[in-house]
């Protein structure tokens, strides 16, 4: 049955017609595109829980002062545990993968493939902290994978950035996830026993404020 009250304040919103009014009815739009925003938010969420945050690295054995290509060169040489630390259903596809948009070469660090979310996952590894144009420059590779790499029956690419730090503010402001992008801190040594409690209680805590944002906002 139509909900009367939503259709209401959509035609209040939208300024409809008594007639585009009776065909937006007749058509159940309303419910339909609450259908489809929650299998689009069930989506996000799946893919959200299939990527951890913080990585931990340190089988690496990086030293100070290594660069990403030292890091992304390990990864290849340790890739085993590498796989059993992304999670379940990663396969290996390629290093830096070669992307050719206007004559020029991009090169993406590491591709997967999940078996479950049926998908290339993109992994792009920056020192430092996040920043805003790590965004840009991951969805010009995920649009690029989607439209010369993505096979038929798999779903869209996704890409996870993992940085040695995060800006928090600059994460939740972007709604990232909304664009299939993931964004998650690596440790590459395990911080002293009480360092670590404190670092990981601190997480625990932002990621519990997180929950209560998204509820307010009705995320």
């Amino acid at each position: 049955m139509p909900k009367q009250g939503n259709y209401a304040q959509k035609t209040i919103e939208s300024t409809w017609s008594k007639r585009e009014l009776s065909r937006q009815i007749e058509r159940i739009a309303y419910e339909r595109n609450e259908i489809a925003s929650l299998q689009i938010q069930e989506e996000i969420d799946e893919i959200k829980h299939t990527f951890k945050d913080p990585y931990f690295l340190d089988f690496l054995g990086l030293k100070d002062g290594y660069l990403e290509n030292d890091i992304e060169s390990a990864i290849i040489k340790e890739l085993e545990l590498f796989i059993l630390e992304l999670g379940k259903g990663f396969t290996f596809v390629e290093r830096q993968k070669r992307m050719i948009l206007d004559g020029k070469d991009f090169y993406l660090d590491l591709l997967f493939y999940h078996r479950k979310l049926k998908r290339l996952v993109a992994i792009e590894l920056k020192l430092g902290e996040f920043e805003a144009s790590h965004k840009g420059q991951m969805e010009l590779y995920l649009k690029w994978l989607d439209k010369y790499e993505k096979q038929e029956g798999e779903n869209n690419p996704i890409g996870l950035i993992l940085c040695s730090g995060k800006s928090k503010e600059q994460i939740e402001l972007l709604d990232m996830h909304k664009d299939g992008i993931m964004v998650a801190e690596y440790w590459t040594e395990i911080l002293p026993k009480k360092e670590l409690e404190e670092k990981l209680h601190s997480l625990i805590i932002d990621v519990k404020q997180r929950l209560e944002n998204y509820k307010l906002l009705g995320i």
